[in-house]
């Protein structure tokens, strides 16, 4: 939308993800929360972020997401295991 079509600008950055990620955010959908991840994900210091520093973002998500399932699915063993 704004500028150079290969990069994200900060409010680019910022809609996509409100908009893809809102419930994942939580109550952390402010500004700050946006800012930190914009400036974890700038390596370059240019103010956008291209698309290496775009799938930085997707790499870390997929662990997290991977994390995430493998707690629940350990946990809903004990549940099941705990019930017999």
């Amino acid at each position: 939308k704004e500028g150079d079509k290969y990069t994200l600008s900060r409010g680019e950055l910022k809609e996509l993800l409100l908009e893809e990620l809102g419930s994942y955010l939580g109550s952390s959908k402010d500004n700050e929360a946006v800012e930190k991840v914009m400036n974890d994900l700038d390596a370059n210091n240019d103010g956008e972020v291209d698309f290496t520093e775009f799938i930085i973002l997707m790499g870390a998500l997929t662990v997290a997401c991977n994390d995430f399932f493998l707690e629940y699915k350990s946990d809903d063993k004990k549940d099941d295991s705990a019930q017999k």
